[in-house]
């Protein structure tokens, strides 16, 4: 292992680690026969995360008409893979530590972040991915840049340099970030969701969300949470500390059939989704 992988990777085991509950709920759904009964008693037995999810399942997210009372009550109405991942969603959340000493905004930065989950799950939709399926997608969106969150922590004035000199030269800051410091952020972020011990194919989706260089990836969540993270930059939502818009990858273009412009007219009003989703952000 080379002197920077050492350092990446000590960086990242700096990094919090989710909760017990949270990791014997990725066990547990990694096995394709794991039981409602089960998934609900662990989610029972951490009280906070229990609030916070059935706060955001008696949101405006989802809408319901009538009071979801119990994490039983919301199994049955989303599904177990739903919850799974609002249980992520919320461990994420709670763990994300405040970042403007590396030059990020916590506030704007999970703005983006919400919005790329957003987007990414209405354009899994598009795809004709199921609401199970979709909800990968989101968490995907929503843990894209979580790279930048360990440069901003372990190394701020690198990071605060990143972003100066990216926006000075009017380029990507991953390109700046592998000048600077030799990896970027998605190299990274794939390092920290290996340690989460999340799916591979959102490892996957981290890793390569600026696009796939070597091609060797037919991924539907990776061309969904590329094309919605430039949709969030170009439509302003939040800032990640790189806000240089850039084309769809061609393997995004050719799965939508379109460009960035034309795939934004098409997806309608996102200002009233994004609004639906800020309860993440208040979590």
């Amino acid at each position: 292992m080379s002197e920077l992988q050492q350092k990446l990777v000590k960086m990242v085991e700096q990094m919090p680690a989710f909760s017990k509950s949270v990791h014997q709920v990725l066990h547990l759904t990694a096995d394709l026969n794991y039981s409602h009964k089960e998934l609900v008693r662990i989610i029972d037995y951490d009280p906070v995360m229990t609030l916070k999810i059935l706060k955001l399942v008696n949101s405006a997210y989802f809408g319901f008409a009538r009071k979801v009372a119990s994490i039983n009550q919301a199994v049955v109405f989303l599904g177990m893979n739903t919850i799974k991942n609002l249980a992520l969603s919320v461990a994420t959340r709670g763990i994300l530590p405040q970042l403007d000493r590396g030059g990020l905004h916590t506030g704007h930065f999970l703005t983006h972040s919400v919005g790329v989950a957003t987007v990414a799950k209405m354009l899994a939709r598009r795809l004709g991915a199921t609401d199970r399926e979709a909800t990968d997608y989101f968490v995907a969106g929503l843990l894209h840049d979580f790279g930048k969150v360990v440069f901003s922590q372990f190394m701020p004035l690198e990071f605060q340099e990143a972003q100066r000199l990216a926006k000075e030269r009017h380029c990507s800051l991953r390109i700046v970030e592998r000048d600077l410091i030799g990896a970027d952020h998605a190299d990274i972020g794939s390092l920290l969701g290996e340690k989460w011990q999340l799916p591979p194919d959102l490892v996957l989706a981290i890793r390569h969300h600026h696009g796939d260089k070597d091609g060797q990836h037919d991924s539907p969540m990776l061309d969904c949470v590329n094309a919605a993270n430039q949709i969030t930059k170009l439509r302003g939502f939040g800032d990640s500390g790189s806000p240089i818009v850039e084309p769809l990858t061609p393997s995004a273009q050719a799965r939508f059939g379109t460009d960035l412009e034309g795939l934004v007219a098409s997806l309608g009003d996102l200002d009233r989704e994004m609004k639906k989703a800020q309860v993440i952000i208040k979590l």
